[in-house]
């Protein structure tokens, strides 16, 4: 008996053994997954520094709340930016892959795509068009009125000489016989002569804003035509004036596509509330020193900004090429993109 209830107590007491053991297995394994979870949600919340360069204009107003945010400390990554009188401020920096994104001209984009041998990409168009013919009487009523026009203009050799050209052209005006364009190097040159314009008739391509600062300043100009909508009228809807696109670095892109799809969900928010809360944006627009709050009130609403992704933004960004190149090639880098231009 003696020997039997020793057994039992001997089988007591690995079973108790065995208990315990399993129980701090147990809570060991939850302490190691407690602290796995813990390190990944630490790994989440870790934030990308990015470089994010843009143009003093439309093309930057569009990103103006993540700026906002970033400057608070909420953005979904730590956001520099660096906002540029011109391109070639920031394109090489561009394709070395110091800055990762980038707003900027279509054409300038397709153009520094060719130049690298495909080192950046497009992300979304930004801003649609954003060039507007104004004139200080109303002899200017359709494209065909400007036949033996004097025409102000700035972008020679760029996207708003070629449209110019291409509209011309499409209502049977040569642009080299039927009517006179005169280039200024700046359009603050352009907006100055029309701001001063009295009784005489000035006829003028000029972009937004400085379409709104000139209306501000003369009550004789007037918007003669919208070039968005004289192109979309030859062209039907899906082909329009492409101003701005935002791009990213090939290889920046290729490593760090999550931080990509952040970047561009943040862009699209912002797109949306700067057309929602104009004047809320245009006060944002003078504190980063982009324009004056006064005049981007006036002129956000025909800057055309917007965020437009995937087949949309290729099949826009493609059909504009099309006509720079078919006008001149070089406009765009000698050739039309290939389909690794487009981040669909």
């Amino acid at each position: 008996m003696k020997k039997m209830f020793g057994k039992i107590s001997v089988i007591l007491s690995l079973v108790l053994i065995v208990m315990t053991l399993s129980a701090c297995g147990t809570k060991n394994a939850g302490a190691v997954q407690t602290e796995s979870t813990s390190a990944e949600s630490t790994q989440a919340a870790v934030k990308a520094d990015v470089k994010v360069a843009a143009l003093k204009g439309p093309t930057a107003i569009g990103m103006i709340q993540v700026m906002k945010n970033a400057k608070e400390g909420k953005a979904d990554n730590n956001y520099e930016f660096q906002i540029a009188a011109a391109a070639d401020e920031f394109t090489a920096e561009l394709i070395k892959g110091n800055v990762q994104f980038a707003a900027m001209p279509c054409n300038a984009a397709a153009a520094l795509y060719n130049k690298s041998g495909g080192k950046i990409k497009i992300l979304g168009i930004n801003t649609l068009g954003v060039l507007y013919i104004l004139d200080t009487g109303k002899s200017v009523q359709s494209v065909e009125d400007l036949k033996g026009k004097t025409i102000y203009a700035t972008g020679k050799g760029t996207t708003p000489e070629y449209t110019l050209r291409y509209l011309l052209k499409s209502a049977g005006i040569n642009p080299d016989k039927d009517v006179t364009i005169e280039f200024k190097s700046e359009a603050a040159e352009v907006a100055a002569l029309l701001a001063k314009a009295g009784s005489e008739d000035i006829v003028a391509m000029l972009p937004q804003p400085y379409v709104t600062t000139v209306l501000m300043n003369n009550e004789n100009v007037r918007v003669a035509l919208d070039v968005t909508k004289e192109w979309e009228k030859l062209n039907g809807s899906d082909s329009t004036v492409v101003t701005g696109v935002v791009v990213v670095n090939t290889e920046y892109y290729n490593n760090n596509k999550a931080v990509a799809d952040t970047f561009i969900k943040e862009y699209e928010k912002s797109a949306s509330y700067v057309n929602a809360n104009v004047d809320e944006a245009a006060q944002l627009v003078e504190e980063f020193d982009i324009f004056k709050a006064a005049v981007a009130k006036k002129a956000i609403p025909d800057c055309n900004i917007t965020f437009i992704k995937g087949s949309e933004m290729k099949n826009k960004v493609a059909k504009y090429l099309k006509v720079l190149y078919d006008e001149n090639p070089a406009s765009i880098g000698g050739a039309m993109p290939g389909d690794d231009f487009y981040i669909n």
